[in-house]
């Protein structure tokens, strides 16, 4: 295991970022996204044949014809690249489409509701001192504040507010560009879910269970970057495929993947048509949701739709 040291933390720079403790205002409308694409693309189901494209094309009855983009949620500005494919689809339909409406004002407000743990339970009996400390010297050098300002918050919550000290550089979110653009042209901008509905998952994994996949992903910090660089790098080679086989070696059960994505996966298979009968959309989420067995894409080809790639 890897001690962190403060000094191996490194201060990350955030388009237009908030100073200090305010920085906590972005990470909470981010805190729910970001995480989900760290166990997104960590999807252990069977793969299937599919060509690499990061757009996709949907058509059939009843519908009018969209597209979905696979993203990550967090990146280095060095490897954000939006293709002329993704600004052709976005333009070309009516309506924006994310995981969660970040445009909706109340946002905020409703992830703060979910954020706490149950009283009597915080993280400094859930960590031991080593993880505790560790957390919170990252946690005070990237967000102003440390881990005593947010003893109760779930773990996975902690862990999202980390994730961008895994990333070079200035850091960006395909999403929050793409809410811009679609703002700027006056497109409607939706969610696929509901915060309640996304803790409704988190909460299904064990306090104790998150505790220890935050601490891991801390204090084996060497282990952690290495993933996040691979992932980073089969993500720029639209290499879903890859994306899967890598994490055979990470994970000795599926239980958590089959709960963030087939669940959720199968749910957005019903909603996704409804969404788009009467309007057309460019649907944004976690690249992990589009392959895979029970990936969005399967699932919306066995529902019918003819689901081809952009190019």
């Amino acid at each position: 295991m890897i001690q962190i040291e403060k000094s191996q933390s490194r201060p990350q720079r955030f388009n237009q970022p908030p100073a200090g403790i305010k920085a906590m205002n972005y990470f909470k409308i981010m805190a729910f996204t970001l995480v989900l694409l760290a166990y997104g693309v960590n999807s252990m189901a069977n793969p299937v044949e599919t060509e690499n494209s990061l757009v996709w094309k949907i058509e059939g009855k009843n519908i009018q014809t969209s597209y979905i983009f696979g993203t990550f949620h967090l990146i280095s500005e060095n490897d954000f690249h939006l293709s002329e494919s993704v600004k052709n689809a976005l333009q070309s339909t009516d309506r924006l489409i994310l995981e969660l409406d970040m445009d909706d004002p109340g946002l905020q407000q409703a992830m703060m509701q979910h954020m706490q743990m149950p009283a009597g339970t915080t993280l400094d009996k859930l960590l031991d001192k080593e993880a505790y400390a560790a957390v919170d010297s990252v946690l005070k050098a990237t967000a102003g504040a440390g881990l005593q300002m947010m003893n109760t918050f779930k773990p996975f919550v902690v862990a999202s507010m980390l994730i961008g000290t895994y990333i070079e550089g200035n850091v960006t979110s395909y999403e929050m560009v793409l809410m811009q653009m679609a703002k700027n042209d006056n497109k409607e901008v939706l969610g696929i879910e509901t915060v309640e509905e996304q803790m409704t998952i988190f909460d299904s994994i064990p306090y104790q269970q998150q505790a220890d996949d935050l601490a891991e992903m801390v204090l084996e910090r060497e282990k952690s970057e290495k993933l996040f660089a691979k992932m980073i790098k089969l993500y720029k080679d639209e290499d879903f495929e890859g994306l899967y086989d890598m994490m055979e070696e990470y994970y000795e059960t599926d239980y958590e993947l089959r709960l963030l994505l087939d669940k959720r996966n199968q749910l957005w298979q019903k909603r996704l048509p409804e969404m788009i009968r009467e309007k057309s959309a460019f649907i944004a989420v976690g690249a992990g949701h589009m392959g895979g067995e029970n990936g969005i894409i399967p699932l919306l080809k066995k529902a019918g739709y003819k689901v081809t790639p952009v190019n």
